[in-house]
């Protein structure tokens, strides 16, 4: 059966917005050193054009239930696509390094409100039977964002000014702004919902001083840095602080954790931290083992990296199918065995290693990450009510947010080590590698605990309206 019209057109509006946050989130990764030559700053300084980026989307995701319960779906969208476009055009007219750390603040914050909120809009829009299809949509900037921002962000540098890395986003915000406003239901009026100001007293300092802490490791120095492993200590306290009060005002809180009572949903988020981690630590290990170990300059290193891209792309519409024909599990457990059988190469890889092997391989590695996104994004949701929509949403978004960052921190310290330790690089680099496998490894035995087959899995509630509400 042909997708509903209307839900189609909420997808593709939201989808249309939603490509230039997550290609600026890695976009800007290749241009640090002509930053800090063009801004004369130091690299210290100049890490702060991303890691502000980073700590922005902390502090504004657990807020993204909270108001789209008071302004609207439709209007949140609205506001947060303006927002992080207003920042691309501030960026992009930056004159020094501070100006420009501070407009990646108010990019961060209105791409933060977006990520959550573009996958409960398209949840929410969709009934049962469509889900799946549409995921396929959705995850496509999520599963090739990562893998062609670096490629895209040496093409420009390439041919340009550090500054089209922003003025890029103009357009594809413009194309955004005008299909959200045509093909977004308008909803029901925002309803006064009282703000759990201790949640989120507690909530947004603990992901800031998590990303804060693991963005710092993944610096140099290792868990022993004190601007580390002290905002990780007082992140996790307060993390888990949140979760004892969110727990005891469970509807009410500012993201509800009772959406981890599902089975579905627990095992879907932890998945998400899982894959994170290995597609975000690994995306920090490709370009390094291509640029220190083979001799390419960033923009050969992102070229090289585009046969991950095609996978990603090309695996999305057959996930669909064989999660409708076998279920979330065998399709989850299928894409991890492929990720990690395809990251095996590397974990042998040298100097000298042939190319097109290594090229295929990732070509494979794409295949397998895009396989996994598709049955995890459209599980998570599985037997919730309309409104915990946005609370799961807000949970396994934030799931993959950290386990990227455990994953980069990790493997810059692990690299950084094994370098240290033996003073070869190739062998750092293997280090690495296996442990990117003992990522995919974990993530299968997880798998097992998703829902099988469609007649398997609990049924969802019935869904209301397309309107936005959230506690």
């Amino acid at each position: 059966m042909p997708i509903e019209r209307q839900t189609l057109r909420t997808s593709l509006a939201v989808l249309t917005g939603g490509i230039a946050v997550i290609l600026d989130s890695t976009i800007v990764s290749v241009a640090l050193h002509e930053l800090a030559t063009d801004l004369d700053a130091g690299v210290g300084t100049i890490q702060w054009v991303s890691t502000a980026y980073l700590l922005a989307l902390g502090v504004v995701i657990p807020t993204v239930g909270w108001l789209q319960g008071r302004l609207g779906a439709k209007r949140l969208w609205l506001a947060a696509l303006t927002l992080f476009l207003l920042g691309s055009v501030l960026c992009s007219f930056a004159w020094d390094a501070p100006s420009l750390i501070a407009f990646r603040v108010v990019q961060g914050l209105g791409g933060g409100a977006m990520m959550p909120l573009m996958t409960t809009m398209i949840v929410q829009a969709a009934s049962a039977a469509d889900r799946t299809r549409l995921m396929t949509v959705v995850a496509l900037p999520t599963a090739i964002g990562p893998i062609l921002g670096p490629v895209l962000g040496g093409l420009i540098l390439g041919a340009g000014d550090w500054r089209w890395l922003f003025l890029v986003n103009v357009p594809i915000c413009l194309a955004g702004l005008v299909l959200a406003a045509r093909w977004i239901p308008a909803g029901e009026p925002g309803r006064r919902i009282r703000l759990d100001v201790v949640g989120l007293l507690l909530m947004s300092p603990a992901l800031v001083a998590l990303l804060w802490g693991l963005s710092n490791v993944s610096g140099g120095g290792g868990i022993t840095r004190t601007d580390g492993l002290l905002p990780l200590i007082g992140g996790a306290l307060l993390l888990a602080a949140f979760a004892l009060w969110a727990l005891r005002r469970r509807g009410e809180a500012l993201v509800d954790l009772e959406v981890l009572r599902s089975r579905p949903t627990w095992a879907a988020s932890t998945l998400m931290f899982l894959s994170g981690a290995s597609l975000y630590g690994a995306m920090l290990l490709l370009p390094l083992y291509w640029q220190q170990l083979r001799g390419e300059d960033a923009l050969g290193a992102g070229l090289l990296l585009i046969p991950q891209g095609l996978g990603s792309l090309l695996s999305r519409t057959a996930a669909a199918r064989l999660v409708d024909r076998v279920g979330a599990r065998g399709v989850s457990i299928l894409g991890f065995v492929l990720v990690g059988l395809a990251t095996v190469p590397f974990a042998f890889a040298g100097e000298h290693t042939p190319v097109w092997p290594l090229m295929a391989a990732l070509f494979a590695r794409g295949l397998g990450l895009g396989m996994v996104i598709i049955p995890l994004m459209t599980v998570a949701f599985t037997g919730l009510a309309h409104a915990q929509v946005p609370h799961a949403s807000i949970v396994t978004r934030i799931a993959q947010q950290v386990g990227g960052s455990v994953g980069v921190a990790l493997l810059a310290v692990i690299l950084s080590t094994a370098t240290s330790r033996t003073g070869n690089l190739a062998h750092a680099f293997d280090v690495a590698f296996w442990w990117t496998v003992g990522f995919t490894g974990v993530a299968v035995l997880v798998s097992f605990v998703l829902p099988g087959k469609a007649a398997d899995e609990p049924p969802a509630v019935a869904s209301e309206p397309v309107v936005s509400s959230a506690r």
